[in-house]
């Protein structure tokens, strides 16, 4: 049988709960790991993942059987359990409940992977593209294009 064939991409970003740092350095790579490890089961193929103290990025090759909001929910709610019962048992772990989610193009996949793994210079240096650290609705009459770091 054959299968479609797509090439989707998505950059999500979500935050912690009032931007709490909850995403220390002590469990930082385990909750990367598993966010890796659920984005593959849920069928997409991670590109990318980074993010600070208060918020994560993840860029993948998304997969068309699955919606965006389950993508998202079902990471964020999976490594907010594993967080709360594995690694910090008795802890406050919790993401918000909110998101973002921007579609890539095929030519600016690089440009957004390097951007995500390198969050931490760009949040040190002040070359943010805020567009892409939006994780809720905000009002506004015309949509924000995403332009070079530091804009």
């Amino acid at each position: 049988m054959r299968a479609p064939f797509t090439q989707l991409y998505l950059h999500c970003v979500w935050a912690t709960w009032d931007r709490a740092p909850l995403v220390t350095t002590q469990i930082e790579q385990p909750v990367y790991a598993f966010i890796l490890a659920k984005t593959r089961e849920l069928r997409c193929v991670p590109i990318a993942i980074g993010g600070m103290p208060d918020h994560v990025h993840l860029l993948v090759r998304w997969s068309s059987t699955v919606s965006v909001a389950e993508l998202v929910g079902e990471v964020k709610g999976a490594s907010s359990h594993f967080v709360a019962h594995q690694l910090l048992p008795g802890g406050f772990f919790k993401w918000q409940g909110a998101y973002g989610a921007f579609s890539v193009s095929r030519d600016q996949v690089e440009r957004v992977r390097h951007y995500i793994e390198h969050q931490k210079e760009h949040h040190a240096l002040q070359t943010v593209v805020s567009a892409w650290e939006q994780t809720a609705s905000e009002q506004s009459d015309s949509p924000e294009e995403p332009g070079e770091p530091g804009e």
